[in-house]
């Protein structure tokens, strides 16, 4: 398991925006994510005294994240700059999440990964039930 201050550096989400605590297993394609910032009342994302479901995708796409920059460390690089450009398939079970009592497990698997662009599949479980899944893609710089 890693904390916060191993991977934390390699990424841009810094401070609050920081949404994952822990990584608790990776490896080349594959990334499994620890989370209990949904619940903090200081979370960024949060709005209208809520945090909305949606913003599972935000949680995914900073696994993906997480693990580009593992990945990159890992080959002696540093990660490139990407942007978020497309979500597809997005599916949500629920419409807000801040009132989830336990810790969000956050899943990422590289779909596809290049020099310009990652592709991620990603699920969100809460006390083993999904929560959330989709894809996302990255254009890197």
């Amino acid at each position: 398991m890693l904390d916060r201050s191993d991977w934390g550096p390699l990424i841009p989400h810094q401070g609050l925006m920081c949404l994952l605590d822990v990584v608790v297993s990776w490896n080349d394609t594959l990334i499994h994510a620890r989370s209990d910032s949904h619940r903090r009342i200081d979370n960024p994302l949060r709005s209208d005294d809520m945090l909305r479901a949606v913003h599972l995708c935000e949680y995914g796409a900073q696994a993906m994240a997480v693990h580009g920059a593992l990945c990159a460390r890992a080959a002696g690089n540093a990660a490139a700059p990407g942007f978020l450009v497309s979500l597809r398939g997005i599916e949500l079970t629920r419409a807000r999440i801040d009132d989830l009592d336990q810790s969000l497990d956050v899943h990422g698997e590289r779909l596809l990964g290049g020099e310009t662009s990652w592709q991620y599949a990603f699920r969100i479980e809460h006390a083993g039930v999904v929560i959330a899944s989709g894809r996302a893609a990255v254009m890197l710089r």
